[in-house]
């Protein structure tokens, strides 16, 4: 058990830096908010995620424990889920309702394809 909760907490580790690498890089060279990172990200996690399944149902490829360090960990210190339904409320709070639709309908709409695609190319 041990040896699984390192593996999910090293991934973990490198996908929130990862995404955070990604947030910093959308502002500092983009010069477009925070906002788009998050969004990136998740969209972006969406797609990995899609790909190691479709790449774990299709071929007999790695252990059970990097696995998890890819899906569970790495996708999920990735994606920010928390910060996605943060950030709506944040646009609802601030009367900011279009930008609550649209980036809450991209994201879903958009990571529904995005996991799709992932499984697709991995057949």
């Amino acid at each position: 058990m041990l040896k699984v909760i390192t593996f999910i907490g090293l991934g973990s580790f490198l996908g929130g830096v990862a995404r955070y690498g990604l947030s910093r890089a959308a502002v500092d060279l983009a010069g477009i908010s925070s906002f788009w990172g998050t969004m990136a990200a998740n969209i972006m996690g969406c797609f990995l995620i899609g790909l190691f399944y479709g790449i774990f149902e299709r071929y007999n490829i790695m252990s059970e424990h990097w696995r998890l360090f890819l899906t569970v960990g790495f996708c999920g210190g990735f994606t920010t889920f928390s910060t996605f339904i943060h950030e709506n409320y944040a646009s609802i709070t601030e009367g900011r309702f279009l930008q609550m639709a649209l980036y809450a309908s991209v994201s879903f709409l958009v990571g529904m394809l995005m996991v799709h695609v992932g499984h697709m190319l991995a057949r």
